[in-house]
C-alpha cells in the first residue's frame, strides 16, 4: 500500500494546469470512460447532483470562447481587485483563452441544486460538495491517462448554460478543456504550498 501510494503521490506531482493545448484528436470513447470515472464519485444521498457537458465542435467552442473572453475582459478590467490581479500576475493570466478552441475537448460540469420528480421540485443534498468531489476524480483519471487539464472559471459562467441549453436548475461549476498539451507547451515555475502547511494531526 505504501508503495503505491509512494507511486501515485509522485505521478501526481507531475500535474499542472495547462493553457497551451495540441489540436490532436481525442477519442470520444475515452472521454466517455473519464467522465465514468468523474460519476462514480460520491454524492450527498447518492443524488448524483451534477451534469457533465462534453464539446467537441468547433464552432459551439469558438461561441464558448467569444463569450468567454466578454466576460474575462469585464472581469479584468473592473471585477478583480487589486490583490486578485496581482495574485493572478505569476501566472501570465489575462483575458485572451484560444485553449478554448483548441484543445479538442470542452467538458462543461454543471451543478445540480434541484430536481423535478413527479412533478414536484426536489432538493439535492450538498450539491457543491459532492460537485466538487466528482470534478476532483475527474481531473484525477485525465491526469492519469496522459490528458492536459485546466479548471477555467470565467465569472459569471451563465453564458454556458444558455450557450449549451442546459435548464434554469444546473448551475456551471467549472469550464475544463482538455487535450494532449502541446509541444511546447511551458508552465509558470511557481512554487507549492507544503504539505505541512496543509496537514494537521489531531487537535
Amino acid at each position: 500500500m505504501r508503495t503505491r501510494a509512494a507511486a501515485l503521490l509522485a505521478e501526481m506531482q507531475t500535474r499542472r494546469s495547462c493553457r497551451f493545448f495540441s489540436d490532436d484528436a481525442v477519442p470520444r470513447d475515452l472521454i466517455e470512460s473519464l467522465i465514468a470515472i468523474g460519476h462514480s464519485a460520491p454524492s450527498g444521498a447518492n443524488r448524483k447532483p451534477w451534469r457533465f457537458v462534453a464539446v467537441d465542435e468547433p464552432k459551439l467552442k469558438h461561441e464558448i470562447r467569444l463569450a468567454a473572453e466578454a466576460e474575462e475582459r469585464v472581469s479584468y478590467a473592473h471585477r478583480m481587485p487589486p490583490e486578485w490581479l496581482e495574485a493572478l500576475e505569476p501566472l501570465g493570466t489575462n483575458a485572451n483563452k484560444p485553449f478554448l478552441e483548441i484543445a479538442p475537448w470542452l467538458v462543461v460540469l454543471f451543478r445540480i441544486d434541484w430536481e423535478e420528480i413527479d412533478g414536484q421540485r426536489v432538493s439535492n443534498y450538498y450539491p457543491a460538495e459532492s460537485t466538487g468531489i466528482a470534478a476532483g476524480m475527474f481531473l484525477m483519471a485525465c491526469h492519469q491517462v496522459g490528458l492536459a487539464t485546466l479548471t477555467h472559471t470565467p465569472s459569471p459562467m451563465r453564458f454556458l448554460r444558455e450557450i449549451l441549453g442546459r435548464p434554469v436548475n444546473e448551475k456551471p461549476f467549472l469550464l475544463i478543456p482538455i487535450g494532449y498539451p502541446a509541444t511546447d507547451c511551458v508552465v509558470p515555475d511557481i512554487p507549492k504550498k507544503p504539505l505541512s502547511a496543509a496537514l494537521q494531526w489531531n487537535r
